[in-house]
Formats: structure tokens, sequence, C-alpha cells
């Protein structure tokens, strides 16, 4: 398999860490801090924003494939890292890793040459990656990350250890043949009030394909000769085949009230899709309602209604009884 070197500061894609997760139980005392980037990607993926950043591809059962990673030491200490593999998984629309070092199937066929080594302040050094199928692997995609750790000495004051670490996820479908389809549907555009002072645009995405997507992409509005954006997508979804996500994109300005033209163009790797729209800023604010910490109005409405017809009802019967008597 061909294989290309690749900058990726220069084909524009950040240099941060793919996956980046800070476990501790308090801030840390130091400033350690180490970066993680792919070296190497597929020549045939040269193109894509996803293999750039993440190990992306397709294996038939029995392949193996070597990949290279760069570690950078980027805090004003020496450190000492450690290279490992672990599980992952896609729950609830997004790329889930567990605490410590807990496995998986992919996990299991990922080594590094390296297992640790010692970085100067600044200092960046290549890893070498293998993943290695089984020959009687089982189709289907699965889910790993590539981690780089530091672990800070306990304090003298206490038990505390400090752990950073940096990894790079890896997603990988196996299977005889060529590579699944990836592709998604956008069903629509609305606007709801965002967390802040700003409204956000969201967009329901159906996964159509056979491959995870990580949804990125960008909004434009349009009102008259007023244009506003591009806005970029807020919260970056994992959505698996068959499944739905809700794609989030803050309009991170004030704007002019009034109806707007929505333009949203949604990206997972080399697929794009694009969806318009029409939505009405400023959104109007949820209606509020009452808590069981204070007077409940509506409750009370309701039972003075319910007794106001009680007693006309027990009117009405103490009259006509009167009548029947009389008659």
């Amino acid at each position: 398999m061909l294989l290309a070197s690749v900058a990726l500061v220069a084909l524009g894609v950040s240099a941060a860490p793919a996956v980046a997760v800070r476990e501790q139980r308090r801030e840390p005392a130091d400033d350690a801090a180490i970066s993680i980037r792919m070296l190497d990607i597929p020549a045939s993926r040269v193109q894509d924003p996803r293999a750039q950043v993440y190990i992306v591809d397709h294996l038939n059962p029995g392949t193996t494939i070597h990949r290279r990673v760069e570690v950078q030491n980027t805090s004003g200490e020496s450190q000492k890292i450690e290279f490992y593999s672990g599980a992952a998984s896609v729950e609830d629309n997004a790329f889930a890793v567990p605490e410590g070092r807990a496995g998986n199937e992919l996990s299991g066929w990922i080594r590094l040459k390296t297992a640790g080594i010692e970085l100067d302040p600044g200092e960046r050094r290549p890893v070498e990656v293998e993943i290695a199928v089984p020959r009687k692997a089982s189709k289907g995609e699965r889910y790993a990350a590539i981690w780089a750790q530091v672990t800070s000495a306990k304090e003298r004051t206490g038990n505390v250890t400090q752990i950073h670490r940096v990894g790079i996820r890896v997603y990988l479908d196996i299977g005889p043949g060529g590579e699944p389809p990836t592709d998604f549907r956008v069903d629509g555009l609305a606007a709801e009030p965002g967390p802040g002072e700003f409204a956000v645009v969201t967009a329901k995405v159906t996964n159509t394909g056979q491959r995870a997507l990580d949804m990125t992409g960008t909004l434009s509005l349009t009102k008259a000769a007023v244009r506003a954006g591009p806005f970029k997508v807020t919260n970056g979804v994992t959505i698996l085949p068959g499944r739905s996500g809700q794609v989030r994109i803050e309009i991170n300005q004030a704007l002019p009230a009034g109806v707007w033209d929505v333009d949203a163009t949604l990206v997972s790797g080399i697929v794009e899709r694009t969806a318009t729209g029409k939505i009405s800023l400023p959104v109007p604010a949820p209606m509020a309602v009452a808590t069981s910490g204070g007077p409940n109005w509506l409750v009370y409405a309701v039972g003075g209604i319910a007794l106001l017809v009680l007693i006309t009802l027990a009117g009405w019967y103490l009259v006509r009884r009167h009548r029947t008597r009389l008659s």
C-alpha cells in the first residue's frame, strides 16, 4: 500500500491531537504537555481530511499495515512518554474512550514499535505503528485509539497521580473486496435558542452509508444584500451507519431581525452534502414552566374551575329535588 508523508500544517489541517483526554483528580501542579499527530497516510486518501488526523482505512483479513505518528514534548521540562493502544466505541453520537488502558479486539491488533521514550523540551520524534489483521477477522468497522501518555510523580502531601494523555483515533473497516460506501442525508434545518445570547441552527443528519461519519461543515445566512458567515459546526458528532444525529452550528454574532435564507454545507471525509432553508431571527425563547418550588397557577386555575362546576351541579340538583317534592 502506497503511503504519503504529510505535513499537516501545510495542508491546512490543524496539528492538534485527534483525541485529547486529561485524566486527573485535580488541576496539575506542573505544565506537563505533549502532542501527537499523523505522519503517514495512504496515498489514496491524501484528499481525505479525516485520514490526515486519524487512521482511517479498509483492510482485507490477513493484511498488515504500518503507519507513523509524531509525538512532541510541548512543555518546558523533559518528559517520559509511554505509548499504548486502547479501546474505543461510538456511543450517543460521540467517539468514546474508556478511562485507563482497557482494550478491545482492534487495540489487540495494534502494536507500537516503541513502548516509551524520553523527550527534551520541544523535541519531537516519530513512532511506528503496526496493525495486523488476523486472517479469520470478521467483517465490520472497529474503533480504537493510539495513546501517548505522561504520568507525573505523586505529590509529597498526598497520593494524587496526574495523567496527561493525547491520542489518535483509529477507524478500521474489515472485509473482502472494496471499501464500503460513505454517505449521508441532511433532513432539514431549524433554529433554536443557544446556550448563550446567540441562536443555534440544527441539522438532522442520517448516515445512509456503511462507515461511521465525523461531521464538520459550515453555515451561511443571507437576507437581501446582507450576508453572514460562514459559521463552523459547533459540535463534532460521530454517527454510526443507519443512525441519525443532530449537527449544531452557533450563529455567534448579532444579526438583524427577520427571515434569513440558510445554506449549510456538511462534510464527512470527502463526502459533502448541502442543505438550504429559512429561519426567523430572533428565535423566540421557550415558554417558562413552573417549578415544583413555586406556585403552579395552572393547577390552581383548573381546580377553581372544577370547584365552580361542582357547585353549579349541586345547586341544580337541589332545585330540581325541591320542585319534585312540590309536584
